[in-house]
């Protein structure tokens, strides 16, 4: 008998300038989106600022509400979707993102695949990725959605119609799971 898992899809809108003319330009009530393998988001996953005053260099990164970028939010409007997956897809998600960790020189933020995604043009690189670019590519690789649709043309607010429970929707500084939450990241593959 197998055990279900869950992945989590955690879905954002911060104060920045992006993040402003992202909501004005497409009405998307997200505009970040990351993906955690607990329901403590003790760390998520995604394409993002490297350094939290710097919105010009991007790229893959661990994130935590308790840290970096999301500190600086006084408020931080989003939502996490709690999505049920077999123990395989859940070992493939895992798989995937220590290859991105172990491989993080080799990718970079995919800066003209986001014009594109706002402009509606599809343009893919291999090594390239924005935030939502990244989850969609690594549930769908992992079996776990299809939108059918290329993968720089998913926007975070897509995200929210995965198959998934709404599990919470707030200001995300507010999520009790993550408060208090640090320490060493354990990518557990199931048996």
């Amino acid at each position: 008998m197998s055990r279900r898992r869950y992945v989590y899809v955690v879905l954002s809108r911060s104060p920045t300038i992006l993040s402003r003319a992202i909501r004005i330009f497409k009405r998307d009530e997200y505009t970040h989106a990351a993906l955690s393998l607990d329901r403590e988001l003790q760390y998520m996953f995604s394409f993002g600022r490297r350094r939290p005053s710097n919105p010009f260099i991007g790229c893959y990164k661990r994130e935590n509400l308790g840290d970096g970028f999301y500190r600086a939010c006084g408020r931080l409007p989003g939502a996490v979707i709690e999505v049920p997956v077999s123990p395989a897809q859940y070992s493939d998600v895992c798989v995937q993102i220590q290859d991105f960790l172990l491989n993080s020189h080799c990718y970079d933020y995919n800066y003209a695949g986001l014009i594109g995604n706002l402009a509606g043009m599809p343009c893919r690189s291999e090594n390239r990725f924005f935030c939502s670019e990244f989850v969609y590519h690594v549930l769908h690789k992992s079996g776990i959605c299809d939108f059918g649709i290329p993968r720089n043309l998913v926007r975070p607010q897509d995200l929210s119609g995965l198959d998934g429970a709404v599990i919470y929707k707030g200001d995300l500084k507010e999520y009790a799971p993550a408060k208090g939450r640090s320490g060493l990241l354990r990518l557990q593959l199931p048996n």
